[in-house]
C-alpha cells in the first residue's frame, strides 16, 4: 500500500540486474517502458533522464547477449492524460499513444526487434474499467471504491480504443521503421485454459462462450477485423463498431500474438443472469460460471494447459503465423 518509486531499485541497479540475468543464462528479457517516465505529461518534450536510462539498460542487455523484448504499455499512462480527457475512455489517446510509440521506435529501435504494444489488453480493460480493482480503478458497482466509471459501457469502449491504438502503432512502425530497423510488433492477451465442468453440451457451449469473451474479444479483431458474433449478439449497441477503414487497419495488425497464461478454470452454463448488482457489465454479458482452479491444483500453469491454449488458437483462428506464449506460475 505504498508507491512504486523505489521498489526493487532497478533504476540504479540495472547493471547488477543484467549481470545476474547473464549469469542465470537468460537469452531474452521482456520489460516495459513507462510512458510517464519517458514523456512526463504524455505528449511534448522527452524527459532526458528517462530516455538515457532506457538507452543504457537496453544497451547493457545487448552487450550481455540478451535480446530485449519491449512492452510499450503496462497499465500506466501519464496522469495528465487521465485528467485532461479521461485516458483510454477517449479516442484522443490513440494519437498520443502513437506519438509516444514513435519516440520509442526512433530512440530504441536500433537494438529492439520485438515490440509489444499493450500488455494483457483484455485483463487491463476488465480490471480497470469493469471491476475497478486495478488501475485506473473505474467501475459503477455500489460498495466498491470506484468514484467514477460505467461498467456497462466503458469496458467495451476502452477495449475498442486499445485495439485502434495498437493498429495505429503497428501501421506507423511498418510505414516508418520496419524497412530500416527490421523487427516486429505484437499484441498481448491473457488466456485462461478453459475446460467444461461436465461433458454436457451446455457446458461445452458455455466454454466456447468464455473463450469468445476473454480471448476472441480482442483476438478476432486483430485476425479477422471484427468482434465475435456471441459478443455482438449479447452486448448489442454497447459494443463499439469498427468502420470499414478501421476494420482493415486492425485486421492483420499483429506480427505475433503474445499469450500470457497463469490459471486453468472450469466453465458451467448459468441458468440465470449472474449480475447480483443488477448492473449489466462484462461478467453478466458473459453469462457463465467460471471456477478458477486452486493454486494447489497440479494442473495450474501446467505444460498441457499451455499446449491446450496454443492448440485452441491454432484450430479456432487458422494457425496464426507466430504465437508467443508465456507462463507465469
Amino acid at each position: 500500500m505504498d508507491n512504486g518509486d523505489i521498489a526493487c531499485d532497478g533504476y540504479h541497479k540495472y547493471k547488477e540486474d543484467v549481470k545476474l540475468m547473464a549469469e542465470t543464462g537468460l537469452r531474452a528479457f521482456r520489460f516495459s517502458i513507462s510512458w510517464s517516465r519517458l514523456i512526463l505529461n504524455g505528449r511534448g518534450s522527452i524527459n532526458p533522464k528517462g530516455l538515457q536510462f532506457y538507452k543504457n539498460f537496453i544497451q547493457e542487455l545487448v552487450r550481455h547477449g540478451i535480446e530485449p523484448h519491449v512492452t510499450l504499455y503496462h497499465y500506466d499512462h501519464p496522469q495528465y492524460l487521465e485528467d485532461d480527457y479521461g485516458g483510454w475512455i477517449n479516442r484522443r489517446i490513440i494519437k498520443d499513444f502513437t506519438a509516444y510509440a514513435d519516440v520509442c521506435f526512433r530512440e530504441f529501435g536500433r537494438y529492439v526487434k520485438f515490440w509489444t504494444t499493450i500488455n494483457e489488453a483484455n485483463i487491463f480493460t476488465i480490471g480497470g474499467y469493469n471491476d475497478g480493482n486495478s488501475p485506473p480503478g473505474r467501475c459503477s458497482f455500489p460498495g466498491r471504491n470506484c468514484l467514477l466509471g460505467n461498467s456497462s459501457t466503458e469496458t467495451y469502449i476502452v477495449g475498442h480504443n486499445l485495439l485502434l491504438a495498437h493498429a495505429s502503432v503497428s501501421r506507423l512502425f511498418k510505414q516508418k521503421y520496419k524497412d530500416i530497423q527490421g523487427g516486429s510488433v505484437g499484441f498481448s492477451l491473457y488466456a485462461f485454459d478453459f475446460t467444461p465442468s461436465t461433458s454436457s453440451k451446455d457446458d461445452e457451449i458455455a466454454t466456447q462462450r468464455a473463450n469468445d469473451f476473454y480471448l476472441g474479444w480482442m483476438l478476432e479483431p486483430v485476425i479477422y477485423g471484427h468482434y465475435p458474433d456471441a459478443m455482438k449478439k449479447t452486448v448489442g449497441s454497447r459494443l463499439p463498431v469498427f468502420s470499414e477503414e478501421e476494420s482493415e487497419q486492425v485486421k492483420g495488425s499483429s506480427d505475433f500474438i503474445e499469450t500470457i497464461h497463469y490459471l486453468t478454470a472450469s466453465v458451467t452454463k448459468n441458468e440465470m443472469n449472474p449480475s447480483l448488482s443488477r448492473i449489466t457489465d462484462f461478467n453478466s454479458d458473459l453469462g457463465v460460471s467460471i471456477n478458477i482452479s486452486s493454486l494447489k491444483d497440479k494442473y495450474v500453469g501446467s505444460p498441457w494447459a499451455m499446449e491446450g491454449i496454443l492448440e485452441y488458437i491454432k484450430q479456432r483462428y487458422g494457425n496464426p503465423q507466430s504465437t508467443f506464449l508465456r507462463m507465469v506460475k
